[in-house]
């Protein structure tokens, strides 16, 4: 691999990604996300509520991004026109449906649809066809899209049916949540910086160094992580949770996208980080991570740079935790011996993360619940 384009994904990650950390506080997981489904060439799903610096985040990377940005906000009306551009009215008159994408989605190279949800069936299947094979169908005419990635936000999981498969293009997911209030200090004076301007000489990345990146993916070597993944794959899905082939196979590029962004031509276990956010439900969240920890931290490597999310820095959420116990609880009678089999493993998981739960009350009581669910399991 050209040391050219290694250098590119060090500087993306040193002069992009980790300035915008120190203006965004506590959004570190998030900024590190966009950083890799950027060169990874894939779409990003974040789910909070309004005011958690969603779109500040995207903007913030598109201003550093010399390239085309499209965002908007989608309702229940929102048209196709909207998103895509009108038809040509001279070309109209020529009896020649063509459309005029000035300034539009198709002419972006960076794209942010917020309350993505809302998307209605008048642009359902042309959002599908954007997401997943960056082309654009419009009666006759087929775009070729320089699309680099597509950010969704929303404040909720899809609830129908038909959004399923709209949230399904959007490989990775992120929660994004107000800062605890320890933060709120330095998120009110970063927040103060950035109105006044004063990250005006921030370090930009262009274009076509994101496509060099991009076309590098398949060059990286992943035989270093190969067993790895294979058994964290294995693992998610005897827990119960959803991994389809064509998924495991497009995270390869995530992982290599991990690894340019350390400026290295082969995948380490640290660069697994990103199977932490395939979560559907947010409940599955916990038992990703705990999965994804554990493989890190038996295989390590001494002497390679580790992306700086290789090792969990987020606190386990004690309540996720709970609500999976009782999940459990209430599933079990219902199990077949096989899937019981994978509900213990999934009891050791909970048992695992509970004991890094700071607050030291709900800890004990996760304890309590854990060492009685195993007594229900006759283990």
């Amino acid at each position: 691999m050209l040391a050219e384009t290694l250098e590119i994904g060090r500087r993306m990650r040193e002069s992009i990604l980790e300035p915008m950390k120190e203006t965004f506080i506590g959004k570190d997981v998030i900024i590190d996300l966009l950083g890799v489904c950027l060169a990874g060439g894939e779409n990003l799903f974040i789910l909070g509520p309004p005011g958690t610096a969603k779109s500040a985040l995207v903007h913030e990377l598109g201003r550093r991004l010399e390239g085309e940005t499209f965002e908007y906000l989608l309702t229940r009306f929102t048209e196709p026109n909207e998103l895509f551009g009108p038809f040509d009215i001279r070309k109209l008159r020529e009896g020649i449906l063509e459309t005029n994408t000035e300034g539009m989605l198709p002419e972006a190279s960076l794209v942010f649809l917020d309350e993505l949800l809302n998307a209605n069936s008048a642009i359902l299947n042309s959002l599908l066809t954007v997401l997943n094979e960056r082309v654009l169908r419009r009666g006759r005419q087929t775009y070729a899209l320089p699309l680099l990635s597509v950010i969704g936000a929303s404040n909720q999981l899809p609830q129908e049916e038909s959004l399923q498969a709209l949230f399904d293009r959007f490989l990775l997911r992120v929660r994004s949540d107000n800062v605890e209030a320890d933060a709120l200090e330095s998120v009110l004076e970063s927040g103060w910086k950035l109105e006044q301007g004063s990250d005006a000489n921030h370090g930009r990345v262009r274009v076509d160094e994101i496509r060099a990146l991009q076309k590098a993916l398949p060059t990286v070597t992943l035989a270093p992580v190969r067993d790895a993944y294979v058994e964290v794959v294995r693992r998610i899905r005897v827990a119960g949770l959803s991994l389809s082939d064509r998924r495991a196979v497009k995270l390869q590029r995530l992982i290599a996208a991990s690894a340019l962004l350390c400026g290295r031509e082969e995948a380490v276990t640290s660069d697994l980080w990103v199977l932490r956010h395939i979560w559907d439900l947010e409940e599955q969240r916990e038992i990703l991570a705990g999965i994804v920890n554990e493989a890190i931290s038996e295989t390590t490597r001494e002497g390679a740079e580790e992306h700086p999310q290789g090792r969990d820095h987020e606190p386990p959420d004690a309540e996720m935790l709970g609500r999976d116990l009782h999940r459990l609880s209430e599933d079990w009678a219902t199990l077949s011996e096989s899937e019981r089999a994978g509900a213990r493993d999934r009891l050791s998981l909970i048992a695992t993360r509970s004991e890094w739960v700071t607050n030291e009350e709900q800890r004990a009581a996760l304890r309590v619940r854990i060492d009685a669910m195993w007594e229900t399991m006759g283990a």
